[in-house]
């Protein structure tokens, strides 16, 4: 069974499951991916109960007032295809409700996901970094 939460309390880099960041070319470290969960505006996490073990994940970023980003949503390969990731994504879509505009950038063949979720696509821009992917080496 999958319990979730949106806190990091009892969370450590030994609750997160192998997997994560899976074909990412330069994945972050399990130290920089516990970085990445604090710094979030938001989290919601997802857990197997029977192993304590962290399987999936989301994130937003917010000026809490008007404006919202959801930069990751990730479920580990063994967790896939169990309504993990729709969950996940509903509940921080309800969470953000409040806000203006909640945006996040998929590849096409997620779109669907995203808009059985009530979200439409949209033009955007962007630029990746592909060296800084591990988050290892950032920017000041």
């Amino acid at each position: 069974m999958i319990q979730y939460q949106d806190h990091l309390r009892d969370i450590t880099e030994a609750s997160l499951a192998e997997g994560f960041f899976d074909g990412w070319p330069n994945p972050p470290s399990y130290a920089v991916f516990m970085q990445i969960l604090r710094n979030a505006s938001s989290c919601i996490l997802a857990k197997d109960e029977q192993t304590g073990k962290v399987v999936g994940f989301i994130t937003a970023l917010s000026d809490g007032v008007l404006t919202a980003y959801i930069p990751l949503l990730e479920v580990v390969p063994a967790y896939q295809k169990q309504g993990i990731g729709q969950e996940l994504a509903r509940r921080m879509i309800e969470k953000l409700r409040g806000i203006y505009m909640v945006d996040l950038l998929c590849d096409p063949d997620l779109q669907p996901f995203y808009e059985k979720l009530g979200m439409r696509k949209a033009q955007g821009m962007l630029i990746r970094n592909y060296e800084h992917q591990s988050g290892r080496t950032h920017p000041q």
